[in-house]
Formats: C-alpha cells, sequence, structure tokens
C-alpha cells in the first residue's frame, strides 16, 4: 500500500529532523519541509501532501495559522498543528481554522501517529458528505464520466490508494490508472489535487 505523504513546516532544523525521522520510522513518506510559512507556501504550490504538521509560532510574519488557512482555502487537505503553546490565546486563534488535530510539543511518537491516523480518516469520511452525484457532475462536463470512471473518481476524491481502489472494485491497480487517466481528460486536470479542487470550485 503506498505511504501517506506528509508536508511539515517547522523552523527549528533539529525538531523538523527528528519529526521527519519518526514519521518515517512510522511507515509515513514525508515529501517536503519547509522552516518558514512563506517557503511552506511555496513548496505546496508543487507537492501534493495527504496531510501537513504546521508549527504555529514560525519565523517571518506569517504563522502556521496564515498556513492554514491558504491550505483549507486553495488545497483542501488535512493538517494538524503542533504547538508548545496550549493557551486559550492561542487556542481561539486555531479553532475557525478547524484544524483536524493540535499536538503540544514535547509529544511521543503514538501520540503523534494516533493525531495522524485520527485526522486522515476524519477527513476521509468528510469527504464523502461532500461528494456530488454523478448526474449533478455530469451536468458540468462536455464529456460525461461512466459509472466506473465515476466510482473511481469519489474513491480516489476520499484518499484511497490505487491498490485499495482496485481491492473495493475488484479490478487491478493498472485498470484502475487506466481509468483514472481517461477520468482525467474528461475532467480536464493532470493530478489527483486538480481533481479534488474541481469538485470544491463546481
Amino acid at each position: 500500500m503506498a505511504k501517506q505523504r506528509i508536508f511539515i513546516l517547522e523552523d527549528e532544523a533539529l525538531i523538523a529532523e527528528e519529526i521527519a525521522s519518526t514519521l518515517e520510522l512510522l511507515g509515513y513518506q514525508v515529501v517536503g519541509r519547509a522552516r518558514s510559512a512563506d517557503a511552506a507556501l511555496d513548496k505546496l504550490k508543487s507537492l501534493e501532501p495527504d496531510l501537513a504538521l504546521l508549527d504555529i509560532n514560525v519565523k517571518g510574519i506569517l504563522t502556521g495559522i496564515d498556513v492554514a488557512k491558504i491550505i483549507k482555502e486553495k488545497y483542501k487537505f488535512p493538517y494538524i498543528f503542533l504547538t508548545s503553546y496550549s493557551d486559550t490565546a492561542t487556542l481561539e486563534q486555531v479553532k475557525p481554522t478547524m484544524p483536524y488535530g493540535y499536538i503540544v510539543k514535547p509529544f511521543t511518537d503514538k501520540d503523534l501517529k494516533s493525531t495522524i491516523e485520527i485526522a486522515l480518516f476524519n477527513y476521509a469520511q468528510d469527504q464523502k458528505d461532500i461528494f456530488p452525484t454523478q448526474d449533478k457532475l455530469n451536468e458540468e462536463l462536455v464529456n460525461k464520466l461512466s459509472s466506473r470512471e465515476y466510482d473511481i473518481y469519489k474513491l480516489l476524491f476520499e484518499g484511497l490508494t490505487y491498490q485499495e481502489v482496485g481491492d473495493k472494485l475488484f479490478i487491478s491497480i493498472n485498470t484502475v490508472k487506466s481509468y483514472q487517466k481517461t477520468l482525467f481528460s474528461k475532467l480536464g486536470v493532470k493530478s489527483r489535487s486538480e481533481a479534488v479542487r474541481k469538485v470544491f470550485k463546481e
């Protein structure tokens, strides 16, 4: 099964390295790291993480909360805040962004894994509730989706891997990829993240 892809925003180099190493040991893939909000936003333009770990107080004008707001509005994937602060003022700033988790430093490997797994699960459940019907999608498309293409689109949107999609639909991974290629062509997108954003746009 493909590893879940995680991005890290952390301005302390040693802490970032420790988090990255822990994530790798826990079976995740670290797809990028940044030490400032500006750097994070620049890297997120080309990355497609499944989840981001965001330190709240980082060097620079923008904070991890600012990054979260942009992720929520533009990129549509879950994020978890990492912070040394759990005071009321910080919590009040965080609440409106609706994060999928909040971890107070220092934390254990178990804290990290359990929070990530719950966040990914809850995010997948949330996506099920907002995905449009096949008829609704096809109203917006010149080239209509078949029932199988729609099923694959919905499962990919929920965050399932190619293997998991294949297992659910009783088809091979290569068949899933073939359907995805046709699906992306009909949607006019080039990646899963673009396909996800298209649903929110519609």
